[in-house]
């Protein structure tokens, strides 16, 4: 006969004890909702879940909140590392809950250009901002009639010498993207961002004021959410029971497969998300004292481009001797790639052919961004795709009743934009709270009565005659 030791049986045991556990059965549930990502999204949810007076943990893979808005000082001076336009402040969340402290300034509305080594005459720059009217015009055209095509196969034939300007700022430096990997659609509904603000002190710390006092668990990353019979959501520091679950993750992440779903995300789930991808967006900051580009503050600059090769100029951020050169799309990300030192080369050169060989002497340091390969992101914002109306739909969606999910991608017009993703993470919120306040004010279901069956009868004797 096959012998155990009591080693292996032991060991089969514990098995069998800690297996109801991953799928939420061996016990009661640790919080009400498990908030995956202290991002924007995240920290609004969390924030709606206290005002609830809601038990929740909210968990972060990375060592600090904020997600893809964060500052730091760099060259002595506040530095967002990412998001750093506040869009719309009149109608921003966070701009209308900035806390006190904190400067949040218009930033300007115009623009400057470049024609080589001068500026852009007053005609040239009016036919820089007539080409961005019509085109602008042509993907408002496609969003009433539903077009499903890509932004490139809608851009102007008549934009002339700007062409290849505009489609950079229309594409990658508005969304990260070129405009052949763009819905014209979703371009056409997007909510406008003329209107922008800086924070002096930096977007990211705005955010991070905003975390504050939340229970944040840092450097905490989820590895799989376990949602088909309770709600299990598994970690390196334990496995947590929650009635429900919102997950903020980036779509670059979600479809990385770093978070594991049981049961599995669908094909249609998966193809939602990657209709949804993140574009490449990084700045290269340049510490230049003494303004000798002559520039104003927070002054944007654009250059008449010739091909891909470009990027865009934001001038003495805050009125610090900051300068960010900004590159994005595929170029930004092909650029990126090859590491810091060929991304300052590219800052260097670039500045040197618009004002100057000498310029590049007046850069005194220079650092650059990656968030391509920052590993709990993967990239800098979503962007949609043609079909990507249906595919926010889908995500849409509770997984199981008890998973929702939400961030910047899942909003319909402020998709790639740190507000989007704040009424995202508060829409999420809402969801999962009047799911619970359902779930607790049904009537208990009665418990199931087990019928016995009745014996049968003894048979009587008949009485002997």
């Amino acid at each position: 006969m096959p012998r155990i030791s009591r080693r292996s049986f032991l060991a089969a045991t514990a098995g069998l004890l800690a297996a109801p556990a991953l799928h939420g059965l061996a016990r009661a549930a640790d919080v009400d909702v498990a908030i995956i990502g202290a991002g924007a999204a995240g920290i609004a949810a969390a924030r709606r879940m206290a005002e609830a007076k809601r038990s929740f943990r909210l968990i972060e893979a990375g060592h600090r909140v904020g997600g893809r808005c964060v500052t730091e000082t760099l060259f002595g001076v506040p530095f967002d590392r990412g998001a750093h336009w506040i869009h719309g402040p009149d109608g921003n969340a966070l701009a209308k809950l900035s806390p006190a402290g904190l400067d949040v300034y218009p930033a300007p509305r115009g623009l400057a250009a470049r024609v080589g080594p001068r500026d852009a005459r007053d005609a040239e720059l009016e036919r820089l901002l007539a080409a961005l009217v019509n085109t602008r015009r042509a993907f408002a055209d496609a969003a009433r009639t539903n077009a499903n095509m890509t932004a490139l196969d809608l851009l102007p034939a008549d934009l002339g010498a700007w062409r290849d300007t505009v489609a950079f700022i229309d594409g990658p430096l508005a969304t990260g993207k070129d405009l052949a990997a763009l819905s014209a659609t979703e371009l056409g509904r997007m909510a406008e961002r003329n209107d922008d603000a800086f924070c002096r002190q930096g977007y990211g710390t705005l955010l991070a004021k905003l975390a504050a006092g939340l229970p944040a668990q840092l450097g905490n990353p989820v590895s799989r959410v376990a949602y088909e019979r309770g709600l299990a959501v598994e970690t390196p520091r334990g496995t947590l029971i929650a009635s429900a679950a919102i997950v903020t993750v980036s779509m670059n992440v979600l479809t990385s497969g770093k978070i594991g779903f049981n049961p599995a995300l669908s094909k249609r789930q998966l193809d939602a998300a990657a209709r949804l991808s993140l574009g490449s967006y990084d700045h290269i900051a340049l510490d230049m004292p003494g303004n000798p580009l002559g520039l104003l503050k927070d002054d944007l600059v654009f250059a008449q481009a010739h091909d891909q090769r470009t990027a865009a100029l934001l001038a003495n951020v805050s009125g610090t001797s900051l300068h960010l050169v900004e590159v994005a799309g595929s170029f930004g990300r092909e650029l990126s790639s090859q590491g810091e030192p060929a991304m300052i080369a590219f800052a260097r050169e670039w500045l040197a052919s618009l004002f100057g060989s000498a310029i590049q002497d007046k850069i005194k340091r220079a650092y650059a961004t990656h968030w391509n390969a920052e590993p709990w992101t993967l990239g800098a914002m979503s962007a949609p795709a043609p079909g990507a109306a249906a595919a926010r739909e889908a995500l849409l969606e509770p997984l199981g009743g008890r998973v929702w999910f939400a961030g910047e991608a899942l909003h319909a017009t402020k998709w790639g934009t740190v507000g989007g993703a704040w009424e995202s993470g508060e829409r999420a919120a809402a969801a999962v709270l009047r799911h619970l306040t359902a779930r607790e004010r049904a009537p208990a279901k009665p418990a199931r009565r087990t019928r016995h069956r009745r014996s049968e009868p003894t048979p009587r004797r008949r009485r002997r005659q």
